[in-house]
C-alpha cells in the first residue's frame, strides 16, 4: 500500500511502525472473510480492511470523525484478521496506534472517558476488583434473574504446595482470573508439584498492561510490564524457567513486552527476554508426562473454545485439545473455532450489543453437540461463556484434577 503520512507523524517511532505495516497491506481482502464484526454486520468499514483505510487516511493528514472512532472501536482486537493475512500484516499494532492517534485528535465525549478511567481503575486491581466481584455475590440473590449470571459464584482456591524442587517457574495469577477463579493457578500449581517443578509467585507481580493498552493509555501500560519485569528478574536470573500463564489474554500481551518496551534504554533487553520466557500452561505441561499422574478423561466429551490470544496471537491452536486427547478426553467438533465469543477484554462491557451477538452465536456451536462440559483457556472467555451456557463453563486445567 503507498502512503504519504504527515511528515511530523513520520519521523516518530509510532510514525514509522505505522508507515511500515501499511505499506504491507496489498489490499486482498482475506482479511475480511475471517473477520467477526465484518460477518456480523457486512460493512467494508467494520472489517481489518477498511479500518486500514480509515487509520491510514487519518496519519496523512484527512480530518477524522466520531463515524471513524465508531468503526475502530467496533474492531475486537482478536487478531484473526493477522492469521489470515498472506502479507504479514501486523493489524493488531496499527490498530493501537491508529486509536491512540484519534484520540489525540478527537478526545472522546466526557462520559466515555470516565468510564474508560473505571474500567482501568479496577480491572488490573485485584483487591479493588475482589470487593466489587464480592458486593455482586453478596446481593445476587437480590438481583433480576437475567442478571445472576453475569456475577459468577465464589470459587475456593485450595491450597497451594509447599515442596520445594530444583525446576521452578513463576506463575502469573492474572488480575480477574486470581479474584475470579483462583482454582485455575492453585490447580496448575499442585499439577506441576507433582511433576516436580515448584511455582513461584513474586509479590510485586501486577497486572500484565493489557487493559491500558487496549483502552489508549500506553504509558501506564509500560509502567505495568517494567513493574512485572522487576519483580521477575531476580527470578529468572536465580534459574527460573519461564513464566507461566494460564489466562492465554495475559499471556498475549505479555510476549508483547518486548516490541512494546523496544525503545526503552533500560528495559529493552530484559523486556525480550522476558518475553520469550513466557509460556502457556499447555506448552508446559505438554512436553509432561501427566499420564503417569494417572489423570485421565476416560472419554469424557468437552466442547473447547479456543481463544482468540491463544489461536491468533499467541499461534497455539490446536494444543490444549491435543493435550486433552492425549489424557483420554473426547473433544466435540467446533463450528467457525476461529471467531470470538464476544468477550476480548474490556469488548463485552463497551459494546455490548455486537458482543451479545457474537456470545449467542459461539455458544450455539459450543452447545450445538454432545459434550457436557464447555472448557477454555482465557478468564475473559470462561465468565463470559458461562453467562449464557447451559453447561459448565472452566478452564481446561480443572478438568485435570477432576
Amino acid at each position: 500500500m503507498q502512503t504519504s503520512l504527515a511528515k511530523a507523524f513520520l519521523a516518530t517511532p509510532n510514525g514509522q511502525q505505522a508507515e511500515k505495516i501499511l505499506r504491507a497491506c496489498v489490499h486482498c481482502g482475506f482479511c475480511t472473510a475471517t473477520c467477526p464484526t465484518y460477518l456480523l454486520l457486512g460493512d467494508e468499514r467494520d472489517g481489518p480492511r477498511g479500518r486500514i483505510y480509515f487509520i491510514k487516511q487519518m496519519l496523512e493528514g484527512q480530518p477524522v470523525s466520531e463515524n471513524s472512532r465508531i468503526h475502530l472501536d467496533r474492531c475486537l482486537s482478536c487478531k484473526s484478521c493477522e492469521t489470515t493475512c498472506p502479507s504479514g500484516v501486523h493489524y493488531g499494532q496499527l490498530l493501537d496506534i491508529g486509536r491512540l492517534e484519534l484520540e489525540r485528535r478527537l478526545p472522546r465525549p466526557f462520559l466515555q472517558r470516565v468510564f474508560r478511567v473505571c474500567l482501568r481503575a479496577i480491572l488490573p486491581y485485584p483487591k479493588r476488583f475482589s470487593v466489587l466481584l464480592r458486593t455482586g455475590q453478596y446481593l445476587r440473590s437480590l438481583l433480576p434473574e437475567d442478571l445472576h449470571k453475569q456475577i459468577p459464584s465464589h470459587q475456593q482456591p485450595g491450597k497451594l504446595p509447599q515442596a520445594q524442587h530444583d525446576r521452578r517457574v513463576i506463575l502469573f495469577p492474572g488480575c480477574v482470573q486470581s479474584v475470579a477463579t483462583p482454582a485455575t493457578s492453585t490447580i496448575a500449581a499442585r499439577i506441576l508439584d507433582r511433576m516436580g517443578i515448584s511455582v513461584i509467585f513474586p509479590p510485586s507481580t501486577g497486572c500484565c498492561g493489557a487493559v491500558d493498552q487496549h483502552l489508549s493509555a500506553p504509558k501506564q501500560a509500560r509502567a505495568r510490564m517494567r513493574q512485572n519485569i522487576d519483580a521477575w528478574w531476580p527470578e529468572l536470573e536465580q534459574g527460573a524457567e519461564a513464566v507461566v500463564v494460564g489466562a492465554s489474554g495475559c499471556g498475549a500481551m505479555l510476549t508483547e513486552y518486548g516490541h512494546l518496551l523496544a525503545d526503552d534504554p533500560i528495559y529493552a533487553d530484559k523486556a525480550k527476554v522476558v518475553a520469550r520466557k513466557v509460556r502457556d500452561l499447555s506448552q508446559i505441561l505438554e512436553a509432561l508426562p501427566l499420564e503417569q499422574l494417572g489423570i485421565n478423561g476416560h472419554g469424557r466429551r468437552v466442547a473447547f473454545h479456543t481463544p482468540c490470544s491463544l489461536q491468533h496471537s499467541l499461534l497455539l491452536g490446536g494444543r490444549v485439545e491435543k493435550l486433552l486427547q492425549r489424557l483420554n478426553f473426547s473433544l466435540a467438533p467446533i463450528a467457525d473455532s476461529h471467531l470470538c465469543c464476544g468477550s476480548a477484554g474490556t469488548y463485552s462491557i463497551l459494546q455490548k450489543e455486537l458482543s451479545r451477538q457474537m456470545l449467542n452465536n459461539k455458544i450455539n456451536t459450543l452447545e450445538n453437540n454432545d459434550a457436557e462440559v464447555i472448557a477454555t483457556a482465557n478468564i475473559g472467555c470462561q465468565l463470559y461463556l458461562a453467562t449464557a451456557a447451559h453447561k459448565p463453563v472452566v478452564h481446561w486445567i480443572e478438568l485435570l484434577e477432576n
